[in-house]
């Protein structure tokens, strides 16, 4: 009995360690770590940001969340630690890179320049360029704009859209980069700069944030589309498939629009209709 038993327990380890030798790329790591990680802006509200307890919260984070219950339960693992790493516009990329985060959870655009350095999941969001001004000088459009300084956090595609559209409008304003939307937010309510220029979803998300609706006004009208995903390794088709898999899930079944009533319900009740064609267009069946 005791062969009998020893020999099961060989062949077990044996079916075990060729399960984990086929595993390759982000979910080899992750199974070889047991540690999942999460890279995470700390100040792109509604979509990833620190709450006032502290907490790496948002409406990608959520959606990484329910990755990494779908990569567990692909690797068989409910034991995986899911880290929460902070990164910045600047290294965030070089974070996929290198394999220090394993999934970007944030507010990114998906652009094929972008994807020569990193993969990228089905889209989870559109949004476009606007502008945030105070209410007693609201600056309604780029030609507001004319003679006025506008802020924009550099290391984005919104910077060099704002400028582009800038260019191509003849109009004549200073453009002041920041590190990040904090610091662009604190030169706009200083009035160091007239305005400041994000994708719409992150400045609504900074309205939210500071729960002052009544103090900003937001243009309500693009200067660029910015279409977003979730970044991954390049070429990494395995932890890809298993994380637009669980996207797919929860477009099918409704949850996300669950997800997007707790960011956004505040400020619109209704998912935009691009937003809405994304969700079905990616409730991509099994």
């Amino acid at each position: 009995m005791r062969t009998l038993l020893l020999g099961l327990s060989f062949l077990c380890l044996q079916i075990s360690t060729g399960a984990a030798d086929e595993l390759t790329g982000t979910l080899k790591r992750i199974a070889e770590t047991g540690e999942m990680n999460l890279g995470v802006r700390e100040d792109a509200p509604p979509l990833s940001f620190r709450d006032g307890n502290g907490n790496v919260v948002g409406y990608s984070v959520d959606l990484c969340e329910h990755i990494s219950v779908a990569v567990k339960q692909k690797l068989g693992r409910p034991d995986i630690a899911v880290n929460h790493v902070p990164v910045t516009a600047e290294n965030r990329f070089a974070a996929i890179e290198t394999g220090k985060i394993d999934i970007l959870c944030g507010a990114t655009t998906k652009t094929l320049g972008r994807s020569e350095r990193v993969g990228f999941t089905q889209l989870t969001f559109v949004t476009g360029g606007a502008l945030l001004s105070m209410n007693d000088a609201a600056v309604p459009n780029l030609s507001a704009l004319k003679g006025k300084r506008v802020a924009v956090v550099s290391n984005t595609t919104t910077i060099e859209a704002l400028k582009g559209a800038l260019d191509k409008l003849l109009v004549d304003a200073e453009v002041v980069p920041v590190a990040s939307a904090t610091e662009g937010m604190a030169l706009l309510d200083s009035g160091e700069v007239d305005s400041f220029s994000s994708d719409q979803v992150v400045l609504i998300g900074q309205v939210i944030a500071g729960n002052s609706n009544k103090r900003y006004y937001l243009s309500d009208k693009f200067f660029s589309f910015e279409p977003f995903a979730l970044a991954v390794a390049r070429g990494d088709a395995d932890f890809q498939l298993v994380a637009d898999r669980a996207l797919s899930q929860l477009n099918r079944g409704g949850q996300v629009l669950e997800i997007y009533q707790k960011w956004f319900g505040r400020f619109a009740e209704k998912p935009p209709t691009a937003l809405r064609a994304v969700y079905q267009l990616n409730a991509t069946p099994e």
